[in-house]
């Protein structure tokens, strides 16, 4: 019996050894109905289940949880292993690339559920920015958490960052573009964590901190990242930063609010390294304590206000000659030669643009090899261009608006790795060779735009380059189209604007790269068809200019992504309806003026829902303008003149086109009442409708025109921007843009101009050369802002009136060849800008107001009108005393006399005796000076001599 008690003991002992382990290896090989080992907490993963069932997953990135019971194997969580059986979420990884071709972001909300993760230490759902709503405040109970990221969720919010004091071991905190505006005392909050290493806030709409404000004392010693960029803070906020001086390695407080100058304190930052204060309004130059700075590595001071001379500004950063790798100053008014800045040896980027620079570039500049990045653009830099040879590692060289003069070296040639170079808006001038280009198998953009530069290459040269960006207008290249760019095959850009081209398109030119953004052929004399363009260009919402050519035959069909068509100036007839194959609708631009086309307006022009500018002035075109156009209510510039469209003005203009800030319908024949449904148009500018045959009265309501009453409200657009796209330009990637300017014959003062970026300053009504009677509405005198005011040459009758006065800003009125009568109103004399006056031809009488102003005008503005007198006009007013001579006063004459003394002589004779001997003395008395004024006497005689002798050999060949 004790012998069988004894093995029931052991079997007993056996089982609970054996059996746990067996379960294991039968688990682990799939035997038995539990072979799946649950390692995952079961609250924790029902706290995750929770959560999932909050988010919207479109994209199916959440399709492993639930599928197995362990959540440490579902996607983005991870656990720890200190124990076989159990173990927790320590960290949930669930951002998103922003890479726009693997970008798969959630949605919906976040669940107060994840507070239940009590052991994790890393949260990351950063770029999830179909994430909304506020954060959960239960985040206070995540004590565990080091690793904090909800950076680009720009629809979560946040009310109050108390929470977050909890989080005492938390040591990278990220939640740039969240909402926290709100969040007043995110400081506070922020200074409780002592274990705080990275902090990025960026973007976050944060409070400013008063200057009063306290802080905990138990703030991180350790915090060494801090991103506060694009929020509106001031410089108050130095009164916390300040406080972790020995740590900070890396502080960005780009576009804020700081002014003054820049504090003694940063430079005071011994350990730190990357520093950006762009885009704020600090003025003056850098504290002398950056010489402590022998650690810095980027200085990013980027549109502010700095004055300081450059080699000034250079020679207090002395120590960082060893560690500086990119300087960013550009956007300033730095002033003063460019320095040798070849001591940074280090020195990778170099931003100087937009400054006030000037001088020549330093002579005898050594190897600079580490240089990739050089711009230099917009400043006042004047002499030859520079040899290149001295960085040969350089990739980007800007040196566009500036004033180099002289030809462009060939050491360019040598530069391999170079990307990008634009020398336009420069002085430059000789003649652009192959050499120019030999080693640049690099390049990508090129700009030679706005220089004498003329282009020399044999006709079979091969490019060693596959250019993305050509800009080479005002240069010269014909008068054949350049032979060479038939290689260029995958050009995005292409601006060969005024380069004297002529002759027709080559035949493989439309093939070339039907993939382009931009381009510009305008100003050349090409002559000949298009082809259709429909089936021709494929690009992304592409440019087309072709303006100012001789180009024939109807309009061609046009492309489906076209957003932007200039072919005015050409000789294009037909009518229109070729733009009716397009029904895409991304059409923005179109200006078909001074052409040949006839017929009417198509009704299909309201496909174009997009369009912004119609300019089809000065052509054949007639008929009534089609209520379809009335669907387009972002039209702001409407150009219809000199045409033969006729009926009447659209009052639909008014109530549907909204957005229209010039109108200009002159030259046509349109009759009727002008619609007093314009006087909606609160946005416009310019109203032309003059050369018609317009009758009844002026509407008294233009006082709704918002723009013409405020001085400085201004609304036509007149800059397009493409682009962009991105390419590396060696420091990074390189956005390429660009702008175009828009432009409108416009009458001012009396002669039709043409008027591109200065457009969006004129505002003008005009209405002359109509029939409308009746008088003036006094409303006419609240357009403060207006201009120039055209109403001659109608049937206007009544008094000028005295309202006129008030249009503060008027420069010319013409008010002539109409029924006025009374007298001029004196506020008329108040109008200190008027340079353009006409008043003939009414029946106006009594006496012209005095005033400077109004006499300065010639007699003719006033003439026309027989019982008008007064200056400047010859005839006097009936009791104006006759002009004599005033009789000089008896005491004035007795104080001239008495002014006329005897010490008055004896100073004349003095001040004779020592001018004459002080100049003639030193002439007797010193050789050198003697010599030097005959010499001077001698030089002048030559030169008369030769002048007249050159001067008369020249009218004798002319005889």
């Amino acid at each position: 019996m004790y012998r069988v008690k004894s093995y029931m003991q052991l079997l007993h002992v056996f089982l609970l050894v054996v059996l746990p382990y067996l379960n294991l290896v039968l688990s682990s090989s799939g035997v038995g109905e539990h072979a799946e080992t649950i390692r995952c907490n079961e609250r924790e993963r029902q706290a995750l289940l929770n959560f999932k069932q909050d988010l919207i997953d479109d994209y199916g990135r959440l399709s492993s949880w639930g599928s197995t019971k362990d959540c440490c194997k579902w996607e983005g969580v991870h656990c720890n292993n200190h124990n076989t059986t159990t173990s927790h979420v320590t960290m949930l990884d669930l951002h998103t690339t922003d890479d726009y071709l693997l970008y798969q972001p959630l949605g919906g909300k976040i669940s107060p559920s994840l507070h239940e993760l009590h052991h994790l230490r890393y949260l990351d759902l950063s770029f999830n920015d179909d994430l909304y709503g506020p954060i959960p405040q239960q985040f206070s109970n995540l004590s565990n958490l080091r690793h904090l990221d909800l950076h680009g969720n720009y629809m979560l919010n946040i009310e109050n960052l108390e929470w977050l004091s909890h989080l005492s071991l938390l040591s990278h905190l990220d939640l740039s573009l969240v909402e926290l505006s709100k969040a007043t005392g995110w400081v506070q909050s922020i200074s409780n964590l002592p274990l705080l290493k990275e902090l990025h806030l960026s973007r976050c709409s944060l409070p400013d901190i008063t200057a009063s404000s306290s802080f905990s004392s138990n703030s991180s010693v350790s915090l060494s990242f801090v991103d506060l960029s694009f929020n509106s803070l001031s410089s108050s906020i130095y009164n916390w930063l300040f406080n972790f001086t020995s740590s900070l390695a890396y502080v960005d407080l780009g576009y804020n609010e700081l002014k003054g100058s820049i504090p003694d304190a940063f430079g005071d930052m011994l350990s730190l390294t990357i520093l950006s204060l762009s885009w704020n309004q600090l003025e003056g130059g850098l504290p002398k304590s950056f010489a402590n700075s022998s650690h810095l590595q980027s200085l990013d001071l980027f549109y502010n206000n700095l004055t300081e001379e450059l080699h000034e500004f250079l020679q207090k950063m002395s120590t960082a000659k060893n560690s500086l790798e990119s300087l960013d100053l550009s956007s300033n008014r730095l002033k003063g030669p460019l320095p040798d800045f070849t001591r940074f040896s280090l020195l990778r980027t170099l931003y100087l643009n937009n400054n006030s620079l000037s001088g020549s570039f330093p002579k005898d500049i050594g190897s600079f090899p580490s240089l990739i990045y050089l711009s230099l653009s917009g400043n006042q830099i004047t002499g030859s261009f520079p040899d290149l040879s001295v960085f040969p590692s350089l990739q980007t060289l800007d040196l566009e608006n500036n004033k180099l003069n002289g030809t462009i070296d060939k050491s360019i040639g040598q530069l391999h790795k170079l990307r990008v170079f634009s020398c336009a808006f420069n002085l430059l001038n000789g003649t652009i060779s192959e050499a120019h280009f030999s080693n640049l198998s690099s390049l990508w953009y090129l700009d030679f735009s706005y220089n004498a530069l003329t282009f020399n290459f044999s006709s079979d040269w091969v490019p060693p380059f596959q250019l993305d960006v050509i800009k080479f207008s005002s240069c010269k290249l014909g008068p054949r189209f350049p032979k060479w760019l038939r290689t260029q095959n995958k050009f995005y850009v292409l601006d060969m604007s005024s380069n004297g081209i002529a002759g027709n398109f080559p035949s493989w030119f439309w093939d070339l790269s039907p993939g382009f953004r931009y381009l510009n052929l305008s100003h050349n004399q090409i002559n000949g068809l298009l082809p259709d363009l429909s089936l021709k260009v494929q690009g992304t919402l592409p440019w087309i200019d072709l303006s100012y050519n001789l180009l024939t035959g109807p309009v061609p069909p046009i492309p489906p992504s076209l957003t932007f068509l200039k072919l005015s100036k050409n000789k294009f007839r037909g009518s229109l309806y070729s733009l009716c194959a397009n029904t895409s609708g991304w059409l923005i631009y179109l200006d078909l003026s001074n052409n040949l086309l006839s017929g009417e307006l198509p009704y299909c022009l309201s496909h174009f829902k997009k369009l912004s500018i119609i300019s089809l002035a000065y052509n054949n075109l007639y008929g009534e303008i089609p209520i379809s156009i009335g669907s387009l209510s972002q039209v702001r510039i409407l150009n219809l003149c000199s045409n033969n469209l006729s009926g009447e003005v659209p009052a639909w203009l008014g109530t549907n086109l909204i957005s229209l800030s010039v109108l200009i319908l002159r030259s046509n024949e349109f009759n009727r009442s002008i619609p007093r449904q314009l006087c909606q148009l609160n946005r416009i500018q310019i109203l032309d409708l003059s050369q018609n045959h317009l009758s009844g009265n002026i509407p008294p309501c233009f006082s709704n025109f918002t723009s013409l009453v405020e001085s400085n409200y201004y609304e036509v657009p007149t800059d397009y921007n493409y682009g962009p796209y991105a390419r590396d330009g060696g420091d990074g990637f390189m956005y390429v843009s660009g702008t175009y300017v828009s432009n409108a014959f416009v009458q001012w003062k009396g002669q039709d101009q043409e008027y591109g970026k200065n457009l969006r300053l004129l505002k003008t009504i005009d209405l002359s050369s109509n029939k409308l009677s009746g008088k003036i509405p006094e409303q006419v005198g609240s357009l403060a802002g207006l201009d120039s005011l055209n109403l001659s040459r109608n049937i206007l009758t009544g008094k000028i009136i005295q309202e006129i006065g008030q249009m503060k800003m008027l420069e010319s009125l013409d008010l002539s060849a109409n029924k006025f009568s009374g007298e001029i109103p004196r506020s008329l004399a108040h109008l200190n800008f008027l340079s353009v006056l006409n008043l003939s031809n009414n029946n106006l009488s009594g006496e012209i107001p005095l005033s400077t102003q109004l006499q300065s005008f010639n007699a003719s503005a006033y003439s026309g009108n027989p019982n008008l007198c007064g200056l400047p006009l010859p005839n006097k007013c009936l009791g104006d005393p006759p002009i004599t001579p005033r009789p000089k006063d008896k005491s004035i004459q007795e104080d001239e006399d008495r002014s006329i003394t005897q010490g008055f002589y004896v100073s004349m004779g003095l001040g004779f005796f020592f001018g004459f001997w002080g100049v003639f003395g030193t002439i007797i008395i010193n050789s050198r000076s003697r010599h030097a004024f005959f010499m001077f006497l001698n030089h002048i005689t030559d030169w008369i001599y030769v002048t007249v002798a050159l001067n008369w050999a020249r009218l004798q060949r002319r005889l």
